[in-house]
């Protein structure tokens, strides 16, 4: 057969095999010594390959925490890659724990998508009722990128647990180009909303952190603008062809996801400035200093990687549950840049991104500490009024918290969430595409709250200090 080995070796030699073309073994001299007759000049050695699904796992209490290793015991989300387990036998003596490890070798090819994986064997169960469970114990788990090396210090039935990659079919990849492109042109539409709400609010009564949020809106109305047409003009294009107008749409898409970032990271730093260093604050030419940084840094990079020959198209390879491949271009980045790439749309978010939580958090602090000294002012008087209120201020708070996570970029966070499940990538789509629409909601109620302002001479400090500011020019 064709994928199975049964032949006799010399216990003085190492031996190896490849039962099937994905599967390779290395047996040293130590574990064929051990595993030979005291008189006997060769060993047998077997080797096969055998379905997964003959294995029966036992149920979870029974095969956890036995054995000295780690014990893998569920099948789910875990699977045998291949599905199929390499049987190795030597001799007619047991063999363990050996000074000079075997090792097994697991090729992963494009037929097989995996993430992560670990080198196991099967352990039976101690109820000897033909179950048991995968056991790491005595292997170690190395992986090249294109195979998994398992060194081992036992013989046994042995297989690589893989976490499967996640797979996007046709209809879904059709589905989320929709969303992205309908949910850019409606953040297009409302960013210029939004814009012209801002300097409005502006001209009215002027604010820095008006003048903040206007210049954020105007990154991301950049931002959406240069990525539908970035998807547009590389249709127009071959499949080889690379023109100067795409790699000019890839700078500008990357100047404005830079920018955009930046007075993300910029609105944060604002927020610090008005939640923790309260009094005595004077900054002369404020929104001048921040407009240098978050135009200014963007312009800074965007030009040096222009001049190093970064832009162009980018092309990136699916392939689906049914492994049908498919591509994926934008005018980006080259394919060949990915070092440029994380560093610049990877890193730098995600120090942003982890800044403007702690930010955040402080805001939740700040809410909840004047909350509860207003509450025990507030003791004597009308409870059922005092209820009304309660809940009023607390959908004020609530309202003010998901606003500040918009502003302060936070739904890009859930990029983390598309390596997880399909759902997640779904989730990230929909409220990243409609960025420019959650702004323009917090641009409404910054300019209701105007309004009511004006016309009210009591104003709720709790939620003032969070949505408006002003320092000198």
């Amino acid at each position: 057969m064709a994928n199975f080995i049964h032949r006799r070796v010399s216990w003085t030699q190492e031996a190896d095999g490849s039962p099937t073309p994905q599967h390779r073994l290395q047996i040293s001299p130590a574990a064929l010594q051990r595993s030979r007759g005291a008189s006997e000049e060769e060993v047998l050695l077997v080797a096969t390959v055998i379905d997964s699904t003959f294995f029966k796992l036992s149920p979870p209490l029974q095969g956890t925490g036995r054995g000295r290793g780690i014990t893998l015991d569920r099948p789910s989300p875990r699977t045998v890659l291949g599905g199929l387990v390499l049987a190795v036998r030597a001799g007619n003596h047991p063999v363990r724990d050996l000074s000079q490890a075997i090792k097994l070798t697991f090729k992963h090819n494009k037929q097989f998508q995996v993430e992560t994986g670990a080198c196991v064997f099967w352990q039976e169960s101690p109820l000897q009722d033909g179950t048991g469970y995968w056991n790491t114990s005595g292997c170690d788990t190395s992986d090249n990128g294109s195979e998994f090396i398992c060194s081992c210090n036992h013989l046994s039935f042995f297989a690589v647990l893989v976490n499967p990659a996640l797979s996007v079919d046709e209809s879904d990849a059709v589905n989320l180009s929709y969303i992205t492109y309908i949910g850019s042109a409606l953040s297009i539409f409302f960013t210029v909303i939004s814009l012209i709400i801002y300097i409005c609010l502006q001209r009215r009564r002027p604010e820095k952190a008006i003048g903040v949020h206007l210049q954020l809106t105007g990154a991301l109305l950049c931002l959406h603008l240069s990525f539908l047409l970035c998807c547009f003009w590389v249709w127009q294009l071959n499949e080889k062809e690379d023109d100067w107008v795409c790699r000019g749409l890839g700078l500008l898409l990357h100047w404005s996801l830079l920018a955009t970032f930046t007075w993300t990271a910029l609105e944060g730093f604002h927020l610090y400035l008005l939640l923790v260093r309260v009094f005595n604050i004077y900054i002369r030419r404020y929104l001048l200093k921040l407009s240098l940084v978050g135009w200014g840094l963007p312009t800074l990079i965007a030009v040096v990687c222009g001049i190093s020959g970064v832009y162009g198209k980018y092309s990136l390879e699916l392939r689906d549950a049914d492994n049908r491949n498919s591509t994926a271009e934008i005018c980006w980045m080259s394919s060949h840049r990915l070092s440029v790439s994380f560093v610049t749309t990877v890193a730098f978010p995600c120090l942003v991104i982890l800044c403007n939580s702690c930010m955040l958090g402080l805001v939740v602090f700040k809410l909840w500490g004047l909350r509860a000294g207003r509450g025990g002012a507030e003791s004597g008087g009308d409870s059922e009024k005092m209820t009304r209120e309660k809940w009023m201020k607390l959908w004020k708070d609530c309202a003010t918290v998901l606003g500040l996570n918009c502003v302060l970029g936070l739904p890009w966070g859930l990029a983390s969430t598309t390596y997880i499940s399909l759902s997640g990538i779904y989730v990230f789509t929909i409220l990243n595409s409609l960025q420019g629409v959650f702004m323009f909601l917090w641009s409404l109620a910054l300019s209701c709250k105007s309004r009511s302002d004006n016309n009210s001479s009591v104003r709720d400090p709790s939620t003032q200090k969070m949505m408006t500011t002003s320092f000198n020019n």
